[in-house]
C-alpha cells in the first residue's frame, strides 16, 4: 500500500467555455467534479497504474461529504481521511477552449483545530507503519503547524518508510531539514529554498540542506534529478498543448510508484515525464490521456546530466 497525505484536500471544479473574457458573462459548456489536492490527485494516477492507494489527510462539511463520495468510485483507493468541522475548499478552473488556457482559483482551507490535529497524526501513525511509501503533499490549512511535515518526515523515516515531500515555502524549508528520501519542486519553489534560480546548482544545494534525492520539474523542459546514484535530465518529445493542472501531481505518481517497484532512476524520470506530459492531455487534474502515456514512454529523452 501507498499512502498519501492531503492536509488541505479540496473539491475540483472544472468550467470550460468557448472563450475566456474578462468583464463579460460566459456559457459553461461542461462540467467536471472531482475529488482533489495534490495528494488526492496523486493517488488517482497511483490507482490508474495498479497500485493500492490509502488517502489521509482532512475533509468536512458538505463539500467534504461530496469529496469522500467520488474518492469511493474510485478503484484500489482506500479512503482514511479524518472528519474536520470546517468545511473543505473548492478550487474552480476555468478553461478557455478556444487557447486550451486556464484560469485556477483557489479558496482558502478550513480551520484545523488542535483536537483534529492530535486525531489526524494518530491516524497517520497508525496508516505509516503499514505503507510501501508515503507522498506529503501540498499547502497546510490554517491551523496546522507550520512544521508539520517535518513531523511527518520524522514519523515515516522511524517506520523506516521512504518518504516523498512535495510542498513550497517555509513547510518545505523545515521538511528538507527532516531529511526525506526526495523532494520534487518546481523551479520557482526550488529557487525560493535555495536562493538560487539555476537549476543544476539549487538542486544541489537542496540535497545538502537534508534532502536525500531532489527531482526538479522545469515544466515544458523536464525534470532535472540529483541523486546519491547520479544525476539525469529527462525531457519530452515536444511541449503539448493542455491543461497543465496535475502535471506535477502526476510526475509525483511516477517517481514514487517507480520507487516502490525499485525501478532504476533512468526509468523513474521516464514515467514520470510520460505521466506528466499526458495529463496536460487530459481535461481534469488526478487524470492522463493513457494512449499518450503509452506513446511517449518511447520518446521521453533521459540523459546524464
Amino acid at each position: 500500500m501507498i499512502l498519501t497525505v492531503t492536509l488541505n484536500t479540496a473539491l475540483d471544479i472544472t468550467y470550460r467555455v468557448r472563450s475566456l473574457r474578462p468583464h463579460t458573462s460566459h456559457r459553461v459548456t461542461e462540467v467536471v467534479e472531482r475529488p482533489g489536492g495534490k495528494g488526492v490527485n496523486v493517488a488517482r494516477v497511483l490507482a490508474a497504474l495498479g497500485h493500492e492507494v490509502t488517502v489521509t489527510g482532512f475533509a468536512g462539511g458538505p463539500t467534504g461529504r461530496v469529496l469522500r463520495e467520488r474518492l469511493a468510485e474510485t478503484e484500489r483507493l482506500t479512503d482514511a481521511l479524518v472528519t474536520a468541522v470546517g468545511p473543505t475548499r473548492r478550487t474552480i478552473a476555468v478553461v478557455d477552449g478556444r487557447s486550451g488556457d486556464t484560469t485556477q482559483l483557489n479558496e482558502p482551507g478550513p480551520q484545523i483545530a488542535p483536537a483534529e490535529w492530535g486525531a489526524f497524526l494518530d491516524r497517520y501513525e497508525e496508516l505509516v507503519t503499514g505503507a510501501a511509501a508515503v507522498a506529503l503533499c501540498g499547502s497546510l490549512p490554517p491551523g496546522v503547524p507550520v512544521g508539520a511535515y517535518a513531523n511527518l518526515v520524522r514519523t515515516a523515516r522511524a517506520a523506516s518508510v521512504p518518504v516523498l515531500l512535495d510542498t513550497s515555502g517555509e513547510p518545505l524549508r523545515r521538511g528538507v531539514a527532516a531529511r526525506p528520501d526526495l523532494i520534487k519542486p518546481n523551479a520557482e519553489e526550488l529557487a525560493e529554498l535555495t536562493g538560487s534560480h539555476e537549476p543544476s546548482r539549487a538542486t544541489q544545494d537542496a540535497r545538502r540542506r537534508g534532502a536525500h534525492a531532489v527531482v526538479a520539474s522545469l515544466g515544458a523542459e523536464g525534470l532535472l534529478a540529483v541523486t546519491p546514484e547520479g544525476r539525469w535530465r529527462a525531457t519530452p518529445p515536444a511541449a503539448l498543448p493542455g491543461n497543465p493542472t496535475g502535471a506535477g501531481d502526476s510526475a509525483v505518481a511516477g517517481l514514487l510508484s517507480g520507487l516502490v517497484e525499485r525501478l532504476p532512476w533512468p526509468d523513474r524520470l521516464t514515467r514520470a515525464v510520460a505521466l506528466s506530459t499526458a495529463t496536460v492531455r487530459s481535461p481534469t487534474a488526478g487524470d492522463f490521456d493513457r494512449a499518450a502515456y503509452e506513446k511517449l514512454l518511447a520518446r521521453v529523452s533521459v540523459t546524464v546530466a
